[in-house]
């Protein structure tokens, strides 16, 4: 398995397999179905995230990729927003100083 396209449809056709065959979607046996080690799934983010959707299709549950994705989403604004402060600190320091010269 080293290209990843070809990883991520392994996993996804793996995945089909075993709910075809009603057995329990986890990194154990999708591993085992592939011949790789559970550590090459959970290491890979687009592969556990194949997986997890296997697991929930709802999405009801919080996963450690979801969880993860959130905390990036979270980060992103949190940075825009810093920036925002930032320029507004810029514009009272250039505006005090214009009232003070």
């Amino acid at each position: 398995m080293s290209d990843p396209d070809d990883r991520t449809e392994r996993v996804r056709d793996a995945c089909d397999q075993l709910m075809h065959a009603g057995q329990a979607i986890t990194f154990d046996t999708v591993a085992e179905t592939l011949g790789i080690s559970r550590a090459t799934l959970y290491r890979r983010r687009e592969l556990r995230e194949i997986i997890e959707r296997y697991r929930d299709p709802d999405g009801q549950q919080l996963t450690v990729t979801r969880l993860a994705d959130q905390i990036d989403q979270l980060r992103d604004s949190l940075e825009a927003l810093a920036e925002r402060v930032r320029r507004h600190e810029e514009e009272l320091r250039r505006l005090k100083k214009k009232t003070t010269d």
